[in-house]
């Protein structure tokens, strides 16, 4: 009797999209499920994804959607699972889902909710989802005068007459860069503005890898951030739009659930560090560790994040006809004043994904699949009680420029394949088999302990035996919750 469209096969064969750390993830969290039949991985060049899954001879290109469908009918594909944001904002499961195939991650509309961050800001208005308060700006001359509404006047009351009127020639200009270049705005100007505490966040609308937010401590930095995004155009056709968003206090959290169409799965919650020093200093990266369960979160909290912030966001999605399948992501702030979202993002986070799965008790195909079919209240998903946490190592200068190529040791000392992974991210080898670094963040060491500190210590211990010339890692991951009078358990 041939199976329903709808249920999950015996052999399933699965597509995985992306080729970092969090696809290394769930490629091994897939790879132990009973349903899965063939594991086809389009990242190959990942060494770790090449010994787990076989090479997909075609990259997803959204110019060239026939052929990649095409091969995915050959190969009878019953399973895309998509890792990456961008492949989803550019319509990846809208392009092969049919009626016998589904994709893990909601269509190109769905997708708008982390590709269009003005997009997101209306549809937590709709829905009166708790969210810093923000302006949207399509030109830098507009952003420039929100941000210095009122400076001009705190200039005069100064005495600085003459920078005020030199302030108020460059916001008058319609020209990008102002009648006098941001640049050369004179020092006594730039020492005001510096001293005008007036924290803003500043974030580019549009995909940026992580990177596109500038928190601002004051106006000149604000002032600097438009710069940066609308006029050098640091994170590309990103910064067309700007966001200035209300700056917020508090802990910040990752809330990740599973959609599928109309029921909710919240998965354990997790903490991300973007900054790349330790102490949370330096500048934003994709994420420099996370961890899972946080303290932070009770279980009243996260009834109120599910009852307040995801049901309404996804409610309000659907009456925009939008029928949302696969992660909802809310990076939240913990204010005093209740949690408020920062951001959706419509996949799995990266690094939180790695601990995430190093947690996960159930058949990963099966609750994909059940997510993609609207089946989630049919099968089963649980975490460990133990604690997760994840350690990125990084090359010498990420964020900024790095050097690729050099060689990597010590992984086979430091992951056991139970309480110790080592998900790869930016490795390769060469033409010798030797596994070197080719990215900014090159391994997510991933460990489970009975507690946090039980699981950072291993971890921190295993990227201790792994070695390439310029590595460096947060060592601090969890410090937030964590007592500085701790002592190690496993």
């Amino acid at each position: 009797m041939p199976r329903s469209p709808r249920s999950c096969p015996s052999q399933c064969n699965v597509l995985l999209i992306g080729g970092g750390g969090r696809e290394h993830a769930i490629a091994w969290s897939l790879a132990r499920s009973k349903r899965l039949g063939t594991l086809w991985v389009t990242h190959a060049s990942n060494p770790a994804l090449a010994k787990l899954g076989t090479p997909c001879p075609h990259q997803w290109d959204p110019s060239n959607v026939f052929q990649f469908a095409t091969w995915c009918d050959k190969q009878a594909i019953d399973l895309v699972v998509v890792g990456p944001e961008l492949p989803l904002a550019e319509g990846i499961a809208d392009a092969l889902s049919t009626d016998t195939r589904f994709v893990f991650g909601p269509r190109s509309d769905g997708a708008r909710i982390e590709s269009d961050k003005a997009f997101a800001k209306d549809i937590m208005r709709q829905a009166a989802v708790p969210t810093a308060d923000a302006r949207t700006f399509q030109d830098a001359n507009s952003a420039r005068r929100y941000v210095l509404r009122g400076v001009d006047r705190d200039l005069e009351a100064a005495g600085l007459t003459t920078d005020a009127a030199e302030l108020r020639s460059f916001l008058a200009s319609n020209d990008d860069r102002g009648m006098i270049p941001f640049p050369e705005l004179a020092e006594e100007t730039r020492q005001l503005l510096h001293a005008h505490d007036e924290p803003c966040v500043i974030k580019a609308t549009g995909l940026a890898a992580g990177k596109g937010v500038i928190v601002c401590r004051n106006t000149l930095e604000a002032l600097e951030a438009v710069e940066r995004i609308m006029v050098d155009r640091e994170f590309g056709d990103a910064g067309g739009e700007l966001l200035v968003e209300e700056f917020l206090e508090g802990q910040e959290l990752s809330v990740l659930a599973l959609v599928d169409g109309r029921t909710i799965w919240i998965l354990d919650p997790c903490q991300d560090h973007k900054q790349v020093g330790e102490g949370d200093t330096g500048a934003n990266t994709g994420g420099m560790g996370a961890y899972c369960p946080t303290p932070l979160v009770s279980t009243e909290l996260l009834d109120t994040i599910e009852q307040d912030i995801l049901l309404p966001t996804v409610d309000a999605l659907r009456r925009e006809g939008i029928d949302y399948r696969g992660v909802l992501y809310a990076g939240l702030m913990l204010t005093p004043a209740g949690p408020k979202v920062l951001e959706f993002n419509c996949r799995f986070g990266d690094p939180e994904c790695q601990p995430l799965m190093m947690r996960l008790e159930g058949d990963l195909v099966e609750i994909l699949w059940a997510c993609c079919t609207g089946g989630l209240h049919e099968v089963e998903l649980g975490f460990s009680d133990r604690s997760a946490c994840c350690v990125v190592m990084c090359s010498e200068g990420y964020p900024g420029t790095y050097e690729k190529g050099r060689e990597i040791s010590g992984i086979g000392d430091a992951a056991d394949g139970r309480d110790v992974m080592v998900f790869h991210a930016g490795t390769m080898r060469d033409e010798q088999g030797t596994l070197r670094t080719n990215g900014g963040r090159v391994l997510s060491v991933t460990a489970l302990g009975s507690d946090l500190q039980g699981a950072r210590d291993r971890a921190n211990a295993a990227c201790d035996s792994i070695s390439f010339d310029g590595a460096f890692w947060r060592k601090d991951i969890g410090h937030r919750v964590m007592s500085s009078s701790s002592t190690p358990r496993g």
